[in-house]
């Protein structure tokens, strides 16, 4: 039975993207990471917000372009109240959270389904959806734009951690959440 993980990488002070999305930052701090190489091929599905999606990519134009840096090519499931028609290749579109995890879950079989999209993401923690969240701490300070998980006002979710990393461009820290 698949599992639901959040994987992201945050600038120290908590900033999964700059202001207006922008992800030319992350170029920085991806490569030599044995987590994130080994990350690819236990994820059996993609969950992806619309603005995620559609959003910067760090490797735009380049052979490393795509999600998960270009490794990814399975099923994705993208939720949004406006798909486009046709889909894309290889995307689903999915116009509610759950029957997304749902639907991801099933293509995902016994691998994880990885959500990407920090909006996805909260509402996902907040409905009791996700299992597992990857973190990857990038030695920089960002300042302002997206945060890993935003929720004011919102309920705390405990998490224990199950692993650390070390690399030379990132410092990973993998938690299930505390049930």
């Amino acid at each position: 039975m698949a599992k639901v993980l959040y994987s992201a990488t945050m600038s120290l002070d908590g900033f999964i993207a700059g202001p207006s999305g922008d992800m030319s930052w992350l170029a920085d701090y991806l490569g030599d990471n044995p987590v994130a190489a080994g990350l690819v091929e236990q994820i059996g599905a993609l969950l992806i917000g619309r603005r995620t999606f559609e959003g910067d990519d760090p490797h735009r134009g380049t052979e490393k372009e795509g999600a998960l840096e270009g490794a990814w090519q399975g099923p994705q499931f993208v939720v949004t109240h406006h798909p486009l028609a046709p889909p894309p290749p290889g995307i689903t579109y999915v116009t509610d959270l759950e029957s997304g995890v749902a639907a991801a879950a099933a293509a995902a079989g016994d691998k994880y389904v990885n959500i990407l999209g920090a909006d996805i993401a909260r509402q996902a923690l907040t409905l009791g959806l996700v299992d597992e969240v990857l973190v990857f701490i990038a030695p920089v300070l960002l300042g302002d734009g997206t945060r890993l998980f935003a929720f004011p006002g919102g309920a705390k979710i405990g998490l224990e951690r199950m692993s650390q990393s070390e690399a030379p461009l990132a410092t990973g820290v993998w938690y299930r959440i505390a049930r």
